[in-house]
């Protein structure tokens, strides 16, 4: 899937922003440390801002796309 991600990320638009939300998004979550998971999606895309929480709650979320 990280070719998949790289492909649709170049073939936006500018302004870009990636936003990481989760647990998993941030830092690979329960999996991290897998052979199968690379690790959060900043290895793959910069990251503007990550939200963390397994799930994040709402609150969360929109404090971070406004701090962004």
């Amino acid at each position: 899937m990280a070719e998949a991600v790289k492909k649709t990320y170049e073939a936006m638009p500018y302004p870009k922003y990636v936003i990481a939300a989760g647990d998993d998004a941030c830092d690979g979550g329960i999996y991290k440390g897998s052979y199968a998971v690379l690790g959060g999606v900043d290895k793959i895309l910069p990251v503007d801002i990550k939200i963390p929480g397994n799930p994040p709650s709402p609150k969360e979320i929109m404090q971070g796309i406004f701090a962004l």
